[in-house]
C-alpha cells in the first residue's frame, strides 16, 4: 500500500507511512550552512535592551558622569554622549566615523559580525574631498538610520575643519621648543662660575704684572718684552733736567756757602 500524505501545520513536514509514523522536523529537512548557523545564534544571543540595562544601571569603563552630563569615551561613539541611541556596545547596527593616521574612515557594525569580535567594525577609507566623502556616507548609508547618517555627517566635518586647522599650523613657522635637563644647566652654571672666577685671576696677575713693568722691575731682564705691550703700557716721562743746569746750580750753592763762611 503506498504510503499516505497527512496535513500538517506550517513549518512541520511530516511522513505517515502504513507501518510507521516518521517525523522530520523543519532543521532536519533544510539544514543550514554554518555561517547561517553562527548569525541566528547572535542574533538569539544579541539582546540590546538587556546590554543597555547593564551598561546605565550597572557599571561601564567608557561612561564619565559629571554634575550636568553623562559622557562616553569609547572612540567609535558618535556623539561622545552616554545615551541609547548613540552607544556603541548596546546598537548592534551601528556606524561612526573615526580619524586614524591623517585619514578619516567610516566604521560600521552589523549584528552579522557579533560573532567574529576581531572583524566587528567594518572600516571604509572616506575620500580627502569632503564633498566626495559626504556622497560615500550617503551611498553606504543608505538604509541605515537617520540619526546615524546625520551624526556620521557631523563627525565627518568636524573632521575634516580639524585637518584644515592642522595644515595651516604646519604652513606656519613657529619657534621650537626645546627642553633641556636641570642637571644639565647646574653643570653649565658652575662651570662658568669657575671660569669667571679663573679670568679675574688672571686678569689681576696680567695687572700686576704690567704694573711691575711699568714701574721698570724688569727692565734688565725684560726689557725686550715691552714691545708685545705697546699701547698697554705707557712708560712715566721724567722730566730730564740739563747736566748744565745741574751744575750750575751746585756752583751756586757752593759759592753762597763759601760766602757764609
Amino acid at each position: 500500500v503506498p504510503p499516505t500524505k497527512t496535513t500538517r501545520a506550517p513549518g512541520q513536514h511530516a511522513l505517515e507511512v502504513k507501518h510507521g509514523v516518521h517525523r522530520l522536523s523543519h532543521h532536519s529537512l533544510f539544514t543550514r550552512s554554518g555561517a547561517d548557523q553562527s548569525v541566528a545564534r547572535s542574533r538569539d544571543m544579541q539582546s540590546d535592551e538587556v546590554v543597555w540595562q547593564i551598561i546605565n544601571h550597572g557599571h561601564c569603563s567608557y561612561k564619565v558622569k559629571t554634575s550636568g552630563e553623562t559622557f562616553c569615551r569609547n572612540k567609535y561613539s558618535v556623539t561622545g554622549m552616554c545615551n541609547r541611541s548613540s552607544c556603541p556596545l548596546a546598537n548592534s547596527r551601528y556606524a561612526t566615523v573615526i580619524e586614524e593616521g591623517g585619514t578619516a574612515y567610516l566604521c560600521m557594525k552589523t549584528v552579522e559580525r557579533a560573532h567574529k569580535p576581531a572583524q566587528l567594525w567594518h572600516r571604509v577609507a572616506l575620500d580627502k574631498n569632503y564633498a566626495k566623502a559626504l556622497k560615500q556616507v550617503d551611498g553606504l548609508l543608505s538604509h541605515w538610520s537617520r540619526f546615524l547618517i546625520h551624526k556620521s555627517k557631523q563627525r565627518l566635518t568636524k573632521i575634516t575643519q580639524f585637518f584644515m586647522r592642522t595644515r595651516k599650523l604646519l604652513r606656519e613657522k613657529r619657534p621650537k621648543i626645546v627642553t633641556l635637563p636641570a642637571r644639565e644647566q647646574q653643570r653649565e652654571a658652575r662651570r662658568e662660575s669657575k671660569a669667571h672666577v679663573a679670568a679675574q685671576l688672571e686678569n689681576s696677575i696680567e695687572k700686576e704684572l704690567l704694573e711691575r713693568l711699568k714701574s721698570g722691575t724688569y727692565d734688565n731682564f725684560q726689557s725686550h718684552n715691552l714691545k708685545n705691550y705697546k699701547g698697554v703700557i705707557e712708560p712715566k716721562q721724567e722730566t730730564a733736567v740739563p747736566t748744565k743746569q745741574r751744575r750750575t746750580h751746585m756752583e751756586m750753592e757752593y759759592e753762597d756757602g763759601n760766602e757764609a763762611a
